[in-house]
């Protein structure tokens, strides 16, 4: 649904989910690899990416969400918005833990110690970045799209600018 010449708000952060998703995913097979492997040239990559998507795209994202869509919808509720927030807080804490025991693993390849530290950190921010993102998808979206007028959304497209 195109507000007047703007892409739709809510599908632009879904898609923006999906991206995520496929991120995640190669960040979970990385893990996997790791704990069978070790530090591999083809999973050392998919870290870099996965880090650098998080740093880059998934700051902006969840900035987006907290100054655009979260103060709008607070006019109608506010609880969901607030546990989204406290997820975003979670999320950037955990992205510096994934982001430490990454330059770890790189500097000690062979340590097996560095390996399990990282892959139990990755696995927990997949674990908490998937769940946040389907109450998002589940929750909070269709709570946008049930009390949000044509209006109000135009004005969350708007923020995004």
């Amino acid at each position: 649904m195109a507000t007047g010449r703007r892409i739709d708000p809510i599908a632009r952060f879904m898609q923006e989910h999906d991206h995520a998703l496929e991120h995640l995913a190669s960040l979970n097979k990385a893990t996997r690899s790791i704990e069978e492997e070790g530090l591999t040239p083809e999973a050392e990559r998919r870290i870099v990416r996965a880090l650098a998507f998080i740093k880059d795209e998934v700051t902006v994202h969840n900035r987006s969400e907290e100054e655009a869509l979260f103060p709008v919808l607070e006019r109608y509720v506010e609880g969901p918005t607030q546990n989204m927030r406290e997820d975003h807080k979670v999320l950037k804490r955990e992205f510096v833990r994934l982001r430490r025991a990454a330059r770890v693993l790189r500097k000690q390849k062979r340590s097996r110690k560095a390996a399990e530290e990282f892959a139990g950190v990755s696995r927990r921010v997949i674990q908490i970045f998937v769940n946040h993102i389907h109450k998002e998808n589940h929750v909070l979206f269709p709570l946008v799209q049930k009390f949000l007028t044509k209006d109000a959304l135009r004005e969350v497209a708007r923020r995004l600018i």
